[in-house]
Protein backbone atom coordinates (compact mmCIF):
# COMPACT_ATOMS: atom_id res chain seq x y z
CA UNK A 1 0.00 0.00 0.00
CA UNK A 2 1.07 3.65 -0.70
CA UNK A 3 -0.38 6.47 0.84
CA UNK A 4 -0.33 9.89 -0.22
CA UNK A 5 -0.29 12.30 2.84
CA UNK A 6 -1.60 16.22 1.76
CA UNK A 7 -0.86 18.80 4.38
CA UNK A 8 -3.35 21.52 3.96
CA UNK A 9 -3.57 25.17 4.50
CA UNK A 10 -7.24 27.33 3.97
CA UNK A 11 -7.76 30.02 1.48
CA UNK A 12 -6.01 33.10 3.02
CA UNK A 13 -9.12 34.85 4.72
CA UNK A 14 -11.45 31.66 5.25
CA UNK A 15 -12.38 31.36 8.41
CA UNK A 16 -11.39 28.10 10.26
CA UNK A 17 -14.81 27.19 10.99
CA UNK A 18 -15.75 27.18 7.50
CA UNK A 19 -12.47 25.59 6.14
CA UNK A 20 -13.15 22.43 8.52
CA UNK A 21 -17.25 22.77 7.72
CA UNK A 22 -16.57 23.36 3.73
CA UNK A 23 -13.54 19.96 3.79
CA UNK A 24 -15.75 17.54 5.87
CA UNK A 25 -19.37 18.00 4.67
CA UNK A 26 -18.75 19.30 1.07
CA UNK A 27 -15.35 18.20 -0.35
CA UNK A 28 -15.03 14.47 1.63
CA UNK A 29 -18.17 13.51 0.55
CA UNK A 30 -17.64 14.97 -2.91
CA UNK A 31 -14.50 13.15 -3.44
CA UNK A 32 -15.56 9.67 -2.69
CA UNK A 33 -19.02 10.19 -5.02
CA UNK A 34 -16.67 10.79 -7.98
CA UNK A 35 -16.57 7.01 -8.62
CA UNK A 36 -14.00 7.17 -11.31
CA UNK A 37 -11.69 8.52 -8.83
CA UNK A 38 -12.39 6.83 -5.86
CA UNK A 39 -12.63 3.39 -6.83
CA UNK A 40 -8.90 3.25 -6.88
CA UNK A 41 -8.90 5.06 -3.36
CA UNK A 42 -9.15 2.21 -0.46
CA UNK A 43 -8.80 4.66 2.31
CA UNK A 44 -9.81 8.52 2.80
CA UNK A 45 -9.18 10.24 6.30
CA UNK A 46 -9.16 13.67 6.89
CA UNK A 47 -7.23 15.03 9.90
CA UNK A 48 -8.35 18.21 11.08
CA UNK A 49 -5.70 20.41 13.18
CA UNK A 50 -6.81 21.06 16.81
CA UNK A 51 -5.58 24.84 17.05
CA UNK A 52 -5.91 24.45 21.29
CA UNK A 53 -2.76 22.01 22.90
CA UNK A 54 -3.70 19.67 24.98
CA UNK A 55 -2.79 20.80 28.90
CA UNK A 56 0.55 20.06 29.38
CA UNK A 57 1.24 20.42 25.60
CA UNK A 58 3.90 23.16 24.75
CA UNK A 59 2.53 26.60 24.27
CA UNK A 60 0.59 26.98 21.04
CA UNK A 61 1.29 28.23 18.14
CA UNK A 62 -0.42 28.69 15.21
CA UNK A 63 -0.07 25.30 13.16
CA UNK A 64 1.56 25.53 9.42
CA UNK A 65 -1.27 23.17 8.24
CA UNK A 66 -4.88 23.37 8.54
CA UNK A 67 -5.21 19.81 7.92
CA UNK A 68 -3.87 16.60 6.99
CA UNK A 69 -5.70 14.45 4.33
CA UNK A 70 -4.73 10.78 3.90
CA UNK A 71 -5.48 8.66 0.92
CA UNK A 72 -4.23 4.95 0.81
CA UNK A 73 -3.73 2.87 -2.97
CA UNK A 74 -3.01 -0.19 -3.47
CA UNK A 75 0.17 1.07 -5.80
CA UNK A 76 2.09 3.75 -7.87
CA UNK A 77 0.04 2.82 -10.81
CA UNK A 78 -3.50 3.01 -8.76
CA UNK A 79 -2.22 6.89 -7.96
CA UNK A 80 -1.45 7.55 -11.72
CA UNK A 81 -4.90 6.11 -12.85
CA UNK A 82 -6.86 8.08 -10.00
CA UNK A 83 -5.44 11.29 -10.80
CA UNK A 84 -5.22 10.76 -14.45
CA UNK A 85 -9.04 10.26 -14.74
CA UNK A 86 -10.70 13.31 -16.31
CA UNK A 87 -13.58 13.37 -13.95
CA UNK A 88 -10.94 14.46 -11.17
CA UNK A 89 -9.71 17.37 -13.06
CA UNK A 90 -13.50 18.14 -13.94
CA UNK A 91 -15.39 17.95 -10.55
CA UNK A 92 -12.61 17.58 -7.39
CA UNK A 93 -9.93 19.86 -8.71
CA UNK A 94 -11.87 22.72 -8.73
CA UNK A 95 -13.81 21.76 -6.10
CA UNK A 96 -10.38 22.06 -4.24
CA UNK A 97 -9.45 25.92 -5.24
CA UNK A 98 -12.84 26.71 -3.79
CA UNK A 99 -10.84 26.11 -0.09
CA UNK A 100 -7.34 25.29 -0.36
CA UNK A 101 -4.76 27.33 -1.03
CA UNK A 102 -2.90 25.02 -3.31
CA UNK A 103 0.65 26.75 -3.50
CA UNK A 104 1.43 26.32 0.16
CA UNK A 105 -0.32 22.69 0.36
CA UNK A 106 2.33 20.26 0.64
CA UNK A 107 2.25 16.37 -0.66
CA UNK A 108 4.24 13.52 -0.28
CA UNK A 109 3.83 9.58 -1.11
CA UNK A 110 5.05 7.18 1.68
CA UNK A 111 4.38 3.46 2.78
CA UNK A 112 3.76 2.90 6.41
CA UNK A 113 6.24 1.31 8.36
CA UNK A 114 3.82 0.09 11.08
CA UNK A 115 5.89 0.32 14.70
CA UNK A 116 3.70 -0.31 17.35
CA UNK A 117 -0.31 -0.73 16.66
Amino acid sequence: MIKLVACLRRLPGMDKAAFHHYWRHTHGPLVMSVTEFSRHVRKYVQGHTVYDPAPGFPPPTEPLYDGVAELWFDDLEAIGKAFAEPRYMEIIRPDELKFLDLSNCRMTLVEEAPIYG
